[in-house]
């Protein structure tokens, strides 16, 4: 039997040990690695190990006893929790962010349960694991993941802008891996197995040089690049093209297996641009013709053969230098028009002007210029061709020179006639009324021919430059009326009928304009035979005066109509055939309208008429008659170069 003093003992030992494990156990916890704390049911910390206060930077008296809500950087998540917990159910893994002493914050994870007593809530038993790094590790992590899909996006619409496709090829799997791109420019569906797959592919005159570059590759115990380009036949549309083949081979880090990345790039464009330009590099080189570039500050950029010829001077002494350096000192204004047309985007075909060779010589040319533009339709250049009419100019000025010679020769034997024959009609008292009727026939006779012989002579003035207006202001209805009756004596069988305002006078040369008037007047009778009416007059339409010829001939066809201005052109057809002429009459009509600043223009049905008309712009302002019309040639170009 155990005896009162035993089991006292034993009790003591009993409690002495339990003791012991209480101290361990509360020492274990107050020690534990893992943050501990309790909340009681009013918010307050009761109790928090080491752990817990080294993680936040408090002491004691910092914490325990201050509020939970305190230490929480969201308060709707502490809330959240204590509500947890007060209805006695776990919180399991909740994120939080708690304040520290530093004034950081820490990403943390809370897992707690309540000590319940009588269904009262006593406290929480609060676990705090710091998740603060891992999470800024997975932020980094998915910065980075982010970072790689941008750069990853960003170089597939790059090689997708540069049409390269691309290529992995494995030597242990010996799969070939391609891009969409790859598998578009080789015109297949899918990867491919074996090389033999994609020497397939090959043109088969190209197979071999491939084939050896693959085993030369294939050999080598080394990385390395390479590159080459090949023909491929598309196996859709048997249709051939050029590819640009690229890549570097790579050895695994035990060298046991190989990796050979790629690129291809469709150059199909690229050859047939290179083989076009060799082609016109070609022509370009062995033309006749002159051809040069330049830059729009008129700086020559390319330079052939023929120009060396032309103009004395190499490539080498051309290029970079100005185009100035052709061009006579009296006639660099010329540049400065040709290159403000090329930035408007215009050409110019066939102007004649006069430039220098390398010893000084001068020479005609005729020139086109047309602007040179890129894939964009911007302007980036020009181009001019230059073709020598030296020989051709000096045979126009021998012309000229013996038309006018011959023109002048024959006026003063003609005049003599003219004077004779108005003599023959004036006297009848000396001459019989049938002599009288003989010299009306030689006036009409002698009178068409110097109007022939004028015409002759301003072309003549008009092909050497050297047509001359002498402007002076005057009526145009006494004008009309003096050519109504120079033609109603020549052609008496037809009406003439006279239509504008007495009042309106025009700033011109009379002459010039008596010569475009009798020309269309001579004209509307001449290819007029059946009909008797003729019109001349002028309109007001909107701001401009138009001056017309009207006739109800045989009309002009629209096939004739284009070149109707050219010289020497004549409409040739039945009813055309018997109507003499030279085709100079509308040549000079055209070119004398044109130093006026104005052009002469037509409406022609064939077999209803034809009306040739010319305008103005009014000018309200001058005072020598009621309404005057101002004719300038300011706006003309001179030196050759055409309508503005």
């Amino acid at each position: 039997m155990i005896t009162s003093e035993e089991k006292l003992a034993q009790l003591n030992q009993e409690n002495t040990r339990l003791r012991q494990r209480v101290s361990e156990l509360s020492d274990f916890i107050e020690n534990a690695s893992m943050p501990l704390h309790w909340v009681n049911g009013n918010g307050i910390i009761t109790w928090a190990n080491k752990a817990e206060l080294d993680l936040l930077g408090y002491k004691k008296e910092e914490y325990i006893g201050a509020q939970i809500q305190d230490f929480h950087q969201d308060q709707d998540t502490i809330a959240s929790i204590l509500q947890l917990l007060a209805s006695n159910e776990k919180v399991n893994d909740y994120p939080a962010t708690l304040r520290c002493k530093d004034g950081s914050v820490k990403h943390v994870i809370i897992n707690s349960s309540a000590l319940m007593k009588d269904g009262e809530f006593i406290h929480s038993m609060c676990f705090t694991k710091d998740v603060t790094e891992s999470l800024i590790a997975e932020e980094r992590r998915n910065k980075l993941t982010a970072l790689l899909a941008e750069k990853e996006e960003r170089l597939r619409l790059a090689l997708a802008a540069t049409g390269l496709g691309t290529w992995d090829w494995n030597s242990e799997s010996r799969n070939i891996h391609l891009s969409e791109q790859s598998k578009q420019i080789l015109d297949i569906e899918a990867d491919l197995k074996y090389v033999d797959d994609m020497l397939a592919l090959i043109h088969p005159e190209d197979r071999e040089y491939v084939f050896q570059q693959v085993k030369q590759l294939s050999d080598s115990n080394s990385d390395g690049h390479f590159e080459f380009t090949c023909r491929i036949v598309k196996n859709n549309t048997d249709s051939i093209a050029w590819i640009k083949v690229q890549g570097a081979a790579y050895f695994s880090d035990a060298r046991r297996s190989r990796r050979i990345i790629g690129a291809i790039m469709d150059i199909t464009d690229q050859k047939s641009a290179i083989a076009e330009s060799a082609k016109l590099a070609a022509i370009v080189d062995s033309s006749y013709d002159a051809i040069i570039g330049k830059t729009l500050d008129g700086t020559v950029t390319s330079w052939n053969d023929a120009a060396e010829n032309l103009f004395g001077y190499t490539s080498d002494e051309m290029i970079g230098e100005s185009i100035l350096k052709l061009i006579p000192p009296d006639r660099q204004s010329e540049e400065d028009y040709i290159l403000g047309r090329m930035r408007q985007g215009y050409s110019i075909k066939h102007f004649e002007t006069i430039r220098r060779t390398k010893n000084g010589k001068l020479i005609d040319l005729s020139l086109t210029i047309s602007p040179i533009k890129n894939d964009a339709g911007e302007i980036i250049g020009v181009s001019k061709i230059a073709r020598n009419i030296t020989e051709k100019k000096q045979e126009e000025r021998r012309k000229n020179a013996f038309i006018s010679m011959a023109s002048h020769e024959l006026k003063t034997p003609l005049t003599t006639v003219l004077l004779s024959a108005q003599i023959m009609q004036q006297h009848t008292e000396m001459f019989n009324q049938s002599s009288a009727l003989i010299g009306s026939k030689i006036e009409m006779q002698v009178k068409k021919m110097m109007a022939m012989i004028q015409d002759f002579l301003s072309m003549a003035e008009v092909e050497g430059g050297k047509l001359q207006l002498q402007k002076s202001s005057f009526t145009l209805f006494a004008l009309m009326e003096e050519c109504k009756s120079e033609l109603s004596l020549l052609s008496p069988n037809h009406k003439i009928e006279l239509l504008c305002d007495p009042s309106i006078a025009i700033f011109a040369d009379r002459n010039k304009m008596a010569q475009v008037l009798t020309n269309l007047l001579s004209n509307a009778i001449k290819y007029s035979p059946s009909s008797k009416n003729v019109r001349i007059g002028c309109d007001i339409i909107a701001d401009k005066l138009r001056i017309y010829v009207q006739d109800e001939g045989i009309g002009i066809d629209k096939s004739d109509q284009k070149n109707l201005f050219k010289p020497f052109y004549r409409v040739d057809n039945l009813n055309t055939s018997n109507i003499s002429g030279f085709g100079i009459g509308l040549y000079i009509v055209a070119e004398i309208l044109r130093c006026h600043g104005t052009a002469i223009e037509l409406d022609s049905l064939k077999g209803k008429g034809s009306t040739f008309y010319f305008e103005f712009p009014l000018d309200h302002n001058l005072p020598e008659a009621k309404t005057l019309f101002t004719i300038d040639n300011s706006s003309f170009i001179s030196k050759g170069l055409g309508r503005k």
